[in-house]
């Protein structure tokens, strides 16, 4: 009785570029997960208002909150202190600040008040006006815009949820002014005016919110 052959056993070479198989491809790269997705859009935002205040800074010499002291200013002269940080929503002291500054660089300049003499009134300069004409909207203005055109509905959800996201990151019971700005930065006025260039110090402002 003849034996029946004996099969050979499979072979384990890896097929070549000329045999039949699927070809290799690597792994797919695993997708962030919604939790990172999240800390990922939160980057960009503030990956946005850096990059936008440097722009200012580093373009035109002005910080997020020097320009709206300065647009209110340049819209409402001759106006006293109090009422620009009525209209900017920060606080005296930050505004004083930021008018000194101004004062500084000639961008504006004070003037006694002529009901009363123990007040103080801000106007432009012409360089004051000429450098806001030369300046970018701030980004909480296009974003305001922007967001007008959403549904009340929309704008409400928005609001919770970054209400909620404030509160994951313990950052609720924080007081924030309502401006994009990672701080008020000081200025090197002298070379500023000489020759465009911006030194960005160690000391900042703090942007205090109006009470």
């Amino acid at each position: 009785m003849s034996s029946s052959p004996q099969s050979s056993p499979p072979s384990t070479t890896a097929p070549t570029a000329g045999d039949d198989g699927p070809p290799h491809r690597p792994a797919p790269a695993d997708p962030l997960s919604l939790e990172n997705q999240i800390v990922a859009s939160i980057r960009k935002i503030i990956r946005a208002v850096d990059l936008h205040s440097r722009h200012l800074v580093g373009g035109h010499g002005l910080t997020g909150p020097q320009l709206a002291v300065l647009q209110v200013i340049t819209g409402h002269a001759p106006i006293s202190p109090s009422a620009v940080a009525k209209q900017v929503h920060l606080s005296q002291a930050t505004v004083t600040g930021i008018v000194q500054r101004l004062e500084k660089r000639q961008l504006v300049a004070r003037q006694p008040s002529q009901s009363d003499r123990r007040s103080v009134l801000i106007t432009p300069t012409t360089t004051g006006q000429e450098l806001l004409a030369a300046s970018p909207s701030l980004l909480q203005d296009r974003f305001r815009e922007a967001l007008s055109g959403l549904e009340p509905w929309e704008q409400t959800q928005m609001l919770a949820t970054l209400q909620r996201i404030a509160s994951l990151m313990d950052a609720d019971a924080i007081d924030a002014a309502p401006h994009l700005t990672p701080g008020d930065i000081t200025v090197d006025a002298s070379r500023a005016t000489r020759s465009g260039e911006v030194e960005r110090t160690a000391q900042r402002d703090r942007v205090e919110p109006s009470s």
